[in-house]
């Protein structure tokens, strides 16, 4: 059986976020897994601690939505003596960007970058930020997405 591309591997976890699909990320991380959130200095060690964090969630468990997955396959070049060699840069490093919704129906923006270690996720790190008004002084040089 053919291995998974990197992309199969991080589509497959991002899912697995998504819907709280604890055994799917658990066999999708590395022994020595950490996830940190620099917003708040906080870094999570391992997936129990993590499956923990999850199952305590006041007042229940965020939903992802959304999310789109940015990153490139490892490519390979033969070099001028014939020799095969990985440019490296890209291939464990992975971005993914979506939204969260809350049981409180507040809604955050959020974007992780992933770092993968022999075909598992080896380091995450998360981004969130709420939703904001735009400033009305700047209306003129912007175009309104929807």
């Amino acid at each position: 059986m053919a291995q998974p591309s990197n992309e199969e591997i991080v589509r497959r976890y991002i899912g697995a976020l998504a819907t709280h699909d604890g055994d799917t990320l658990g066999s999708g991380r590395n022994a020595d897994w950490t996830m940190e959130f620099p917003q708040s200095g906080e870094r999570i060690r391992g997936h129990a601690n993590d499956r923990a964090i999850i199952d305590h969630w006041p007042d229940g468990r965020p939903t992802g939505e959304g999310f789109q997955v940015f990153g490139s396959e490892d490519r390979w070049v033969v070099t001028p003596f014939n020799t095969v060699q990985r440019i490296v840069g890209s291939g464990d490093f992975w971005w993914a960007d979506g939204t969260a919704r809350y049981p409180d129906g507040s809604s955050w923006f959020l974007a992780v970058q992933l770092q993968l270690k022999g075909g598992k996720v080896h380091r995450e790190r998360w981004f969130f930020a709420p939703p904001f008004d735009a400033p009305a002084w700047r209306a003129a040089w912007v175009e309104r997405m929807t």
